[in-house]
């Protein structure tokens, strides 16, 4: 097997991963994702213990325990490009010998859970209410660079929205891993989560500069396949899911509504959903880890 070229597995001094600052003893099989550093020792707060804290730039990463389940939090910032790191060099922190620089004979499964906050484009969600991501349609185009497959109900929901978007940007389709995303409770809201590449234009914000894909937001709201509708938007998931399928890990989102955009209401005192929403992935994740 041909060696990665030191140009493409970047490593510190003492062979940890070049952004995350992370070596493999470092990361636990089961990883909860966030985009707010300040989220992670919010967050951590809920485990037993911590073992180790590691940061470097906007990657903050907290390991310990909950509940005798091993468990690692790290942030990842703003945007998909962010993601493109953290989802390579944590795939490369369990499935990449750096000492050889070979890909590992047996490959290795994560666990990752996103937990984000979100915009809803459905008036009946409510700022407060938990989404889980079945589906992402990712405006970005971070996945144009790599070779996604598509199953068919990921086709079928790209033919049939590009036939409403005929002038609209470039997307793609990814699914949630069907086992994690099954194992949370059933009453929670599903649907497809839109990952715009900005937080203002791709999200139909306008301060002063004018918008290019006005009725964008419209045909979001909607459009429909089978039963599932796209019901909030956001900034990082599209390219977990993307990069999870490639690489081979569970990957799922769940958002925390902070506003709904029909309504243009916003919940501001949110720190305690959080940490409700926080307490339910942790628990999820406790008894998905149990049956595998």
């Amino acid at each position: 097997m041909a060696q990665i070229p030191a140009t493409h597995l970047i490593l510190n001094a003492d062979k940890s991963q070049y952004h995350l600052n992370l070596l493999p003893k470092d990361l636990a099989e089961n990883v909860i994702l966030v985009g707010d550093p300040d989220r992670v020792p919010f967050l951590s707060a809920l485990l037993d213990n911590i073992e180790i804290k590691k940061q470097k730039r906007e990657y903050v990463t907290h390991t310990g325990t909950y509940k005798g389940m091993r468990i690692s939090i790290i942030s990842t910032g703003i945007g998909t490009g962010n993601i493109d790191i953290v989802m390579n060099e944590l795939d490369a922190l369990v499935n990449i010998d750096v000492e050889r620089r070979e890909v590992n004979d047996n490959l290795r499964k994560l666990n990752i859970v996103r937990i984000g906050t979100s915009g809803a484009i459905q008036a009946d969600i409510e700022p407060g209410n938990f989404v889980l991501s079945r589906y992402t349609l990712g405006l970005d185009n971070l996945l144009d660079y790599y070779i996604l497959p598509q199953d068919y109900d990921e086709e079928q929901i790209s033919i049939n929205l590009k036939k409403q978007l005929p002038n609209g940007p470039d997307f793609y389709i990814c699914v949630a891993e069907k086992m994690l995303l099954n194992s949370f409770p059933e009453e929670l809201v599903r649907g497809i989560t839109c990952v715009a590449p900005g937080f203002y234009a791709p999200q139909n914000r306008q301060l002063r500069a004018p918008i290019k894909y006005t009725g964008l937001f419209e045909t979001l709201q909607n459009f429909s396949y089978q039963d599932a509708k796209i019901t909030n938007l956001e900034m990082e998931a599209s390219a977990i899911y993307g990069l999870g399928k490639i690489l081979g890990h569970r990957c799922c989102t769940i958002d925390l509504i902070l506003a709904n955009r029909v309504h243009n209401t916003f919940l501001h005192n949110y720190q305690p959903k959080m940490l409700e929403l926080g307490e339910l992935v942790l628990e999820t994740l406790l008894n998905f880890s149990a049956e595998e």
